[in-house]
């Protein structure tokens, strides 16, 4: 029988019994929050639990990766505030055990939808970035009162997740939410996926033997990313050794980022911007050095996937993120923000005295069943 709300599912051939554990998104399109939200499914329907993935639109691409065991529900709404009335009727009609969403505008339509919807669904959301950062006043609505509403609503929600203790610590400050009742649950990175695409090699021609040693960095093309901090330190890498610069994404900073490649008297033969590559790790196992010149984040991806591929590391120490990660800089040197000069100088002693192996545990709390092991302990405590 098709939902009320006409949402279309996608029923799995076999699933096991009880109620789903429910989580919902804008879409899976490709980003950092949309891979942990996969990663997570993947590793709870591994463990044999129904979950189901409700998304306002069915589109993106890691459509393909959830596993046949999941339910897919498509909201069919099209853009991410239509999505309330048929998410409600969902929460009416299956009833979840509990509805996780990710990223802040989604957050506030899961709460509005458990609420309308009169059923004893509880809610937890989970933010992904620091929000005194990524919700600098512009033009839209949701930048300018995005804390305004997080601090009315967030209250409802049974559980607050962020994914960084600097994430959390942020959000406290920047809503006045209560730091007591939040919990830091770290992304699950570390897959099965990850480690395989690893052992690959990677088909990008400056990967050849003999080739000069390839400077990388990953994340889409835009201003939190600060991929102008990276190009020009590396300008002054290249002006002392031989080096490429390799940054895969995209994103609408493209156009500046090329002119700038350009000004800086900086080639094709120095510099490739070659795009989104969903197997981005094993650029990451080949390169030389991997290169984190964010201006905010909430606990990049990209800065574990680059640890565990087993790749020296150079990063901001901006908020929030790598300076967990890195152990306060035990495993990977840390800079200020948008300083190029002193981002240079770290690139160079990288390359010139590679750091040591990691520490066996070191990346432990990043793996996918250490994620899977704290979410349900969570979900455990809504009940």
């Amino acid at each position: 029988m098709m939902p009320a709300s006409g949402a279309e599912l996608r029923r799995p051939a076999a699933r096991s019994s009880g109620r789903p554990i429910a989580f919902f998104l804008p879409s899976v399109r490709a980003g950092g929050a949309q891979r942990v939200v996969v990663n997570l499914v993947q590793g709870m329907a591994e463990r044999g639990l129904p979950v189901d993935v409700a998304l306002a639109i069915a589109e993106g691409a890691f459509l393909n990766e959830l596993p046949p065991n999941v339910r897919l529900v498509d909201l069919r709404a099209g853009r991410l505030f239509r999505s309330l009335r048929p998410l409600t009727a969902y929460l009416r009609e299956t009833r979840p055990r509990v509805l996780i969403s990710s990223i802040s505008h989604a957050n506030l339509i899961a709460i509005w939808a458990a609420r309308l919807a009169r059923r004893h669904t509880p809610v937890v959301v989970t933010e992904h970035t620091t929000m005194s950062l990524a919700n600098v006043p512009g033009s839209r609505l949701g930048e300018r009162f995005g804390p305004m509403l997080v601090r009315a609503f967030y209250p409802w929600a049974a559980s607050v997740v962020t994914v960084s203790r600097g994430a959390a610590d942020d959000l406290a400050r920047s809503t006045g939410l209560s730091r007591e009742r939040m919990e830091v649950v770290y992304n699950p990175v570390i897959t099965p996926r990850v480690l395989e695409l690893a052992r690959r090699v990677p088909d990008h021609p400056w990967f050849a033997a003999g080739a000069p040693p390839v400077i990388l960095g990953v994340g889409r093309l835009s201003q939190a990313k600060d991929f102008p901090n990276l190009i020009r330190a590396f300008a002054e890498v290249r002006r002392r050794r031989a080096a490429r610069l390799l940054i895969l994404g995209e994103g609408e900073d493209r156009a500046g980022l090329e002119a700038l490649i350009a000004e800086l008297g900086l080639g094709a033969d120095d510099v490739a911007l070659p795009g989104f590559r969903d197997d981005a790790v094993s650029f990451m196992a080949h390169a030389a050095l991997f290169v984190l010149s964010s201006a905010w984040e909430g606990l990049p991806t990209v800065l574990i996937e680059a640890l565990a591929a087993g790749t020296p590391v150079v990063s901001t120490d901006c908020p929030s993120g790598p300076r967990e990660i890195l152990q306060e800089g035990r495993l990977g040197a840390l800079v200020p923000v948008g300083n190029s000069a002193a981002l240079a100088d770290a690139m160079l002693h990288a390359l010139d005295h590679p750091p040591p192996a990691l520490p066996a545990a070191a990346l432990d709390p990043f793996t996918q069943d250490a994620a899977v092991d704290h979410y349900l302990r969570v979900i455990e405590a809504t009940q």
